[in-house]
């Protein structure tokens, strides 16, 4: 997965634009919604493929952006025009993706992150230090012909340093605050800390604000420790973001994880700690153990509580896939709790496969919770167990005659299993096609308001061995009869070419 790019610390970046700045073209784009990135007012979705080859590089990796309403498809890559890259060997462009309006001018940008890239710098190849590229929408859609901005760590950041195995951006998450301020959040889990290895961090950009945040920064909780790798996963709201620390040791128990809770809110020009979750912390059940990986998937969703006016909280999902069920080794389990603008959270449940009206039973191996989303299908309404969702990948998940096929739980996000339950797999009247060996359904997985969004990168049938994407309407997993749509390279326009399309979803 080594790559030898031409980045650097002087080429890779123009500038960072602040956040929030109004571009010349801000007219053209008026009609925009979220995930619009021609600014007409349909959604438009992006789909990445890291281990496509491009221009003969193995695994450089590649993003295809299908816009809503038949309008076309556009490939992005380390070879599209206005690059200051190349692709080359293992540098997994499309490895993390996020989305929102950097520049305000209406029309959707598209965060990608390449955490394999090597940066040369003072002729000096670092391999593994990450890359990070802001692709501009416009009116005519997104690639050939966007501002793109390329950054590497020091480059983003002119106060940290670039070094190899940083895997700057890992992870990605952006958006806009409650008070409308265009964030962007970026994980780099290999970063060291002083002499501390991999402990991790984040970089935070707000409006003007940068910051670096480490698990040594003022006001965060704990403390940083080799290989916690703080910043592997990410997942926000307007109004909080939250950081997975999966390799967290809590006391003697390497790898057992944490989360850490933030609010926008910026105090000494960095965002507010609000809590620190591990297994151990006082309102969360279970205990942590050594290798369960508490915060390796996560997930947040705008929560508007009963008697309340607007979303003021939020809703926070916790997969730990490596998790013990008794006996039964990497079963896996998913946590969920309410998180306050006071920061005091609340648990509101604990699933696995053990749980009552769980369909399923404890199974080694089947790493239920290894992705996770959460969607409201009515947003702004008080939520509930009907239109608050949570969904739960489970890769190692065996069908009758397929190991591994994979599959995903749909559950309430709200209350307790057992209104609406779904289990979703190859051919069972939902997701079309046939489960096969080793396919790890779900591996790729988002949620929208209107739509689940289930990829299956690592298909093997025949059509399909090059991934496929299924968007489930809600409706449909209710019971519906609205048309599942297959997204999948050689259909509708979508090149016929790649390795893992479906890999992550926006």
């Amino acid at each position: 997965m080594i790559g030898l790019a031409v980045l650097s610390a002087v080429t890779v970046s123009v500038g960072l634009i602040p956040l929030g700045t109004t571009s010349a073209s801000a007219a053209a784009c008026t009609a925009g919604t979220e995930f619009d990135f021609n600014g007409d007012g349909i959604r438009d979705t992006a789909v990445a493929d890291p281990l496509a080859t491009v221009n003969g590089a193995e695994r450089a990796g590649l993003v295809r952006v299908i816009l809503g309403g038949g309008k076309g498809i556009a490939q992005v890559s380390q070879a599209t025009a206005g690059m200051s890259a190349t692709p080359e060997t293992g540098d997994h462009f499309g490895f993390s993706m996020a989305t929102y309006d950097a520049d305000a001018d209406g029309c959707t940008d598209l965060v990608v992150g390449a955490p394999y890239e090597d940066i040369t710098q003072d002729g000096t190849d670092l391999v593994d230090a990450g890359a990070v590229y802001v692709i501009h929408g416009t009116t005519s859609g997104i690639g050939a012909g966007s501002t793109i901005n390329g950054y590497s760590q020091q480059a983003f950041d002119a106060s940290t340093v670039t070094e190899a195995y940083d895997w700057f951006g890992y992870a990605l998450e952006a958006g806009k605050t409650s008070s409308s301020k265009p964030f962007l959040a970026i994980g780099v889990p290999g970063e060291n800390v002083g002499d501390v290895t991999d402990a991790g961090g984040i970089h935070y950009a707000q409006g003007t604000t940068k910051t670096t945040v480490t698990q040594n920064s003022a006001g965060v909780t704990g403390t940083a420790e080799a290989h916690d790798r703080f910043g592997y996963s990410l997942a926000a709201t307007p109004r909080y973001f939250a950081v997975g620390v999966p390799g967290e040791a809590i006391g003697d128990r390497t790898f057992a994880g944490g989360v850490g809770v933030f609010s926008h809110t910026i105090a000494g020009d960095a965002p507010t700690m609000l809590a620190g979750l591990d297994q151990d912390a006082s309102g969360i059940s279970g205990a942590a153990e050594h290798g369960d990986g508490f915060g390796t998937a996560i997930a947040l969703l705008a929560y508007r509580p009963s008697g309340a006016t607007s979303e003021s909280d939020a809703l926070l999902a916790i997969g730990t896939p490596n998790e013990d069920i008794g006996t039964t080794a990497d079963a896996g389990m998913v946590q969920t709790l309410r998180i306050p603008a006071s920061g005091a959270y609340t648990e509101i449940e604990t699933i696995d496969h053990s749980t009552v009206d769980v369909l399923g039973e404890p199974m080694a191996g089947v790493f239920f919770g290894q992705r996770v989303a959460l969607a409201n299908t009515s947003p702004g309404s008080v939520g509930t167990a009907t239109n608050l969702k949570l969904a739960v990948a489970v890769p190692g998940h065996d069908t009758a005659g397929s190991i591994e096929a994979g599959a995903v739980h749909v559950l309430p996000a709200l209350g307790a299993p057992g209104t609406g339950d779904k289990l979703l797999t190859r051919g069972d009247g939902i997701l079309p096609g046939i489960a096969g060996v080793r396919d790890f359904t779900g591996m790729g997985l988002s949620a929208s308001a209107t739509d689940l969004y289930v990829g299956v990168p690592y298909g093997k049938a025949s059509g399909e061995a090059k991934g496929t994407v299924f968007v489930v309407p809600w409706s449909t997993v209710g019971g519906g009869s609205s048309a599942v749509k297959t997204l999948k390279p050689g259909a509708d326009g979508v090149p016929d070419e790649g390795q893992a399309f479906g890999s992550v979803i926006q």
